[in-house]
């Protein structure tokens, strides 16, 4: 009645306001469901990169165990460098293993079943009386490495939403860094303790992360693009309506889904071995290949792993003394890697692949070439000391906040459905072979040509990382897995979305432009 005595102007105000109230309570249903989703893909990518850990945890904590290992068991030099280099060549194994496994049983028991294997070999090697038991546990060890470091990165590609799956698939890196600096206050932490049992306390404590991914099973789902793959359309959308923060796009991602995946012409897909595919590549799978490839070496060959391996052996070329000691400065080098891989999550897609790719390359480059140089010349002082040291955090910042993460993101990326499981673990292999290699070599390198001299050809080699980024790597930031294959298959990638040096310089003078007017 009162609304009659108050007019039809009444009527309609009354009527906007509560259209403008459901307005209000649609548009923050929707911001909760937004916030909702990105927080379940959030937790699914932090569970799917605990196999990570385990790998970082590895090479971290074996920098400083080797040394009581050494003195416990009277291994040789040779040895030495087959313990350290041998899970990085093992590991190819799982990796290559991986891409099937996952395509027969998922993605998601593919990461418990690394698990698992993992932390048989962990248990062997903490209990080995000798080293021909010590090799049988890291056997093992790089197998279900093998299989975890191919395949989280591609699950969480595949759950993540456009807008977002730069920075939720550079975890699994976060997450090596995480472990390596674990390694590394391990280290220092045990190091007090007796020779015979202080390096299996270190290593025994790599299995405790089991008891995470245990939980994490019954948190995570399986990837709607194997679900697809697998004709379980269904469980794909409900997957998908738990991950995409829009949905009205779910079955706009669906649809797209199926036609990448050839739902409908399945049998044709089925006819041609992906292997084969591989082996004789189209032109846009070769350029796929190229990329991702060579990606995985360079990442390896700048000799990442023989810093964070040998850091011992670097701090004591430099001229610092005791173990105490050399475990505590390879501590600094894991702050500052975890560090700088945490800024890397925050740019990668607000700032792009490729420029971050360009100063991590660039950076590292000078770094090494530094590090170079002051073991050659300015060895066994102080001043030595503090520069070797500031070299060695400064190459693995530029790694942590670029081509570590980004490495791992592309590979992830740009490879289509049908190929990725199998063309990642390619790519995992590269980058295995060429760790182990570069692990297994660098003690006799160094004894040959200095460790000095070992690091100017690291620097010569980060060199031509640069013109490999500037002519094979595309910017994929913003794209749909789906818009990115498309790119390689209609054009060269290098020319679509590409990024040039001079672009990095105007976003680094735009930076401190900004910090400076802040």
């Amino acid at each position: 009645m009162a609304i009659q005595e108050n007019g039809n102007g009444g009527v309609l105000k009354y009527e906007r306001m509560d259209s403008d109230a459901m307005e209000e309570d649609g548009v923050l249903c929707e911001e909760k469901r937004n916030d909702g989703s990105r927080k379940y893909v959030l937790v699914c990518a932090i569970f799917a990169s605990l196999n990570s850990v385990l790998l970082g945890y590895d090479v971290g904590v074996m920098s400083g165990a080797i040394i009581f290992i050494q003195q416990d068991l009277k291994i040789t030099e040779v040895q030495e460098e087959v313990l350290v280099g041998i899970l990085s060549i093992i590991s190819l194994l799982g990796s290559l293993a991986g891409g099937k496994t996952s395509d027969a049983i998922g993605r998601k028991w593919t990461m418990a079943f690394a698990a698992i294997v993992f932390q048989s070999g962990a248990l062997i090697m903490s209990l080995a009386p000798d080293f021909k038991v010590l090799m049988i546990g890291r056997f093992l060890a790089g197998i279900g490495i093998g299989f975890g470091v191919m395949i989280a990165p591609v699950y969480i590609a595949e759950i993540s939403p456009t807008v977002a799956r730069g920075s939720f698939t550079s975890f699994p890196e976060i997450f090596i860094n995480l472990g390596i600096l674990l390694g590394y206050v391990s280290n220092y932490a045990f190091s007090g303790l007796s020779p015979h049992i202080n390096w299996r306390i270190m290593l025994g404590v790599g299995i405790l992360p089991s008891v995470f991914i245990g939980i994490a099973l019954f948190v995570i789902p399986e990837s709607p693009r194997w679900l697809v793959m697998k004709n379980r359309i269904d469980e794909a959308r409900m997957v998908l309506l738990k991950t995409n923060e829009n949905a009205n796009e779910v079955e706009e991602r669906l649809a797209e889904i199926q036609q990448v995946a050839g739902h409908v012409n399945a049998e044709k897909y089925e006819e041609k071995a992906v292997w084969r595919e591989l082996l004789n590549p189209s032109p846009g799978v070769r350029r796929m290949l190229i990329t991702g490839c060579g990606i995985q070496c360079f990442q390896q060959v700048t000799g990442i792993d023989a810093t964070v391996y040998y850091s011992p052996t670097i701090f004591k070329d430099a001229g610092i003394k005791g173990n105490t000691q050399l475990l505590a400065a390879t501590v600094a080098v894991g702050f500052t890697k975890t560090i700088f891989i945490l800024i890397a999550i925050f740019l990668i897609d607000k700032v792009g692949r490729k420029p971050l790719l360009y100063v991590s390359t660039i950076g590292m480059t000078t770094c090494l070439f530094g590090l170079g140089l002051t073991l050659s010349l300015l060895g066994n002082g102080s001043v030595g000391i503090k520069l070797a040291i500031l070299c060695v955090c400064g190459n693995v910042a530029f790694f942590s906040v670029g081509i570590g993460p980004i490495c791992w993101v592309l590979t992830s990326e740009i490879f289509p459905l049908r190929l990725r499981a199998q063309a990642s673990a390619l790519g995992a292999v590269g980058s295995r072979v060429s760790s182990g290699v570069v692990a297994m070599s660098f003690l006799s390198v160094s004894r040959m040509i200095t460790v000095g001299g070992t690091f100017f050809v690291f620097a010569a080699i980060s060199a031509l990382s640069v013109a490999f980024v500037h002519k094979c790597v595309p910017e994929t930031k913003g794209k749909s897995l789906e818009e990115i294959e498309m790119m390689f298959q209609n054009d060269r990638p290098q020319q679509v979305g590409e990024l040039e040096l001079e672009d990095v310089k105007h976003l680094m003078q735009d930076t401190v432009k900004g910090h400076i007017i802040s």
